[in-house]
């Protein structure tokens, strides 16, 4: 099943060993790749997974802007394996949404249907940053196959592409949106509705965490906020973490503490 892993000979086959494989393909194309870190004495039963996802406008970034958060998480969640996906930027005609959101679904599927030979479970929380704050949140409304995600984690990621483009406090965010849909709003509504997560809430949705900047200058308070209100009134349990004076990422103290939120939120939430 895992012949990149035997052409590169790697070893996944002792759970008692700590494994990192980086540039790993779920795909064809060259951008489709993920790095996975497995834990040493992973299991099948207990060894939960964490698919990160970067951001970046979804025509920028690399899954390696992430390695900060991967370090930061191992520390916390032991009992975790973690997967740092990548994509295909929309860049062109032919990589324009729903591009991204489909290398997601791919990536995912790969990382559970691989699950036995990484000696891991099925159990899968989605992480995204910007962008990929919002892929993780489609991931995790849209699709219950091959899994039903157990957790997601939006980090100042867009919940309403529409609202996005019409309210944005920066200009360049409407450009980038037509960019990356290849529409405007009027010209297209379906894609701009079928790229926002908060139309997909529903009274399966997993637990919610969305962790957002006061001052934010691409991603307005207001699209966490609508996206809570909504979770809240379709009975799914979310938490909503505000940093009054951070803008569209942060570090230091701040970063620490987003960490610690989201390591007691799963413990909560994730069996």
């Amino acid at each position: 099943m895992l012949s990149f892993f035997s052409q590169k000979n790697i070893d996944t086959t002792n759970p008692a060993l700590a494994t990192t494989i980086l540039d790993v393909c779920y795909g064809n194309d060259p951008a489709q790749t993920m790095d996975i870190y497995l834990p040493a004495n992973r299991s099948c039963a207990a060894t939960k997974l964490m698919a990160i996802i970067h951001g970046g406008g979804f025509n920028s970034g690399n899954k390696t802007d992430l390695n900060v958060y991967i370090n930061a998480m191992q520390e916390r969640l032991h009992d975790y394996a973690f997967f740092n996906i990548d994509y295909r930027k929309a860049t062109s005609k032919t990589t324009i949404f729903p591009t991204q959101e489909n290398d997601v679904n791919a990536a995912v599927k790969f990382i559970v249907s691989n699950s036995d030979a990484f000696h891991v479970s099925e159990k899968i929380v989605l992480l995204g940053i910007s962008a990929g704050g919002t892929l993780a949140l489609l991931q995790a409304y849209k699709y219950s196959s091959p899994t039903r995600a157990k957790a997601v984690i939006s980090f100042f990621g867009p919940t309403d592409l529409r609202e996005l483009y019409n309210q944005t406090p920066n200009p360049l965010v409407s450009l980038t949106l037509e960019l990356v849909t290849g529409k405007k709003p009027h010209e297209d509504e379906m894609i701009y509705a079928n790229s926002s997560p908060i139309n997909f809430v529903d009274s399966n949705s997993p637990p919610t965490m969305l962790l957002q900047g006061g001052l934010d200058p691409i991603v307005n308070p207001d699209q966490p906020i609508a996206l809570m209100k909504k979770l809240t009134s379709a009975g799914i349990v979310n938490q909503f973490v505000f940093y009054q004076t951070e803008g569209h990422g942060w570090v230091g103290t701040n970063l620490g503490d987003s960490f610690n939120k989201v390591q007691a939120f799963l413990a909560s939430n994730v069996n």
